[in-house]
């Protein structure tokens, strides 16, 4: 297992806070309002993410659009290098997303596969009008011609380093970090 040291905190917790608020106006401007749109956290740190979108949203909108959980475990292209016997959550999609703007919201974009997956997730449950993504950080090293439309930071990185979003649902922490590997 490779060893990782963390080499600099990219955000705080006010910084996400600040972003999260942004990219609201952002999905909200874009899409001239809410009434359409729903947003689906992919799990793990999408999830939470999309809850605090959904929560910026009602503030500035007084309607707060509906959220869903999305788990692409099945669509993934490393499926069988993943574990012999993959833990497979359930997705809840609050509403049917046929005729729908989704907002497909993720902590980090890489190399844009898992947001691969969830495209073939989200299409084989309905038919939305639009699907947009909205992510808190983008690292680049895209392999697959994916981008996001929202974007809360983007953050050139190196191959041998990692971004690691914390929040307190998920890790009791609430920070954006860059890990670099450790030669052993």
């Amino acid at each position: 297992m490779p060893q990782f040291t963390e080499k600099a905190v990219l955000m705080d917790g006010e910084a996400i806070r600040r972003s999260l608020v942004r990219i609201s106006h952002e999905i909200v401007e874009k899409n001239k309002g809410v009434e359409n749109i729903v947003l689906v956290g992919i799990r793990t740190r999408g999830v939470p993410i999309a809850e605090r979108l959904a929560d910026a949203i009602e503030k500035i909108e007084g309607t707060r659009p509906p959220v869903g959980v999305l788990d692409i475990t099945l669509y993934r292209d490393d499926l069988s290098t993943l574990a012999y016997q993959p833990v497979v959550r359930t997705t809840e999609l609050p509403v049917d997303i046929s005729g729908k703007i989704v907002v497909l919201v993720d902590d980090v974009l890489y190399t844009g596969r898992t947001i691969r997956a969830a495209l073939d997730a989200v299409i084989d449950m309905g038919r939305p009008t639009t699907i947009q993504l909205a992510v808190l950080i983008d690292r680049g090293h895209r392999e697959l011609p994916i981008r996001a439309d929202f974007v809360g930071k983007n953050v050139p990185t190196s191959s041998h380093e990692v971004v690691s979003v914390q929040l307190d649902a998920t890790d009791g922490a609430e920070k954006v970090v860059i890990r670099e590997r450790v030669e052993e």
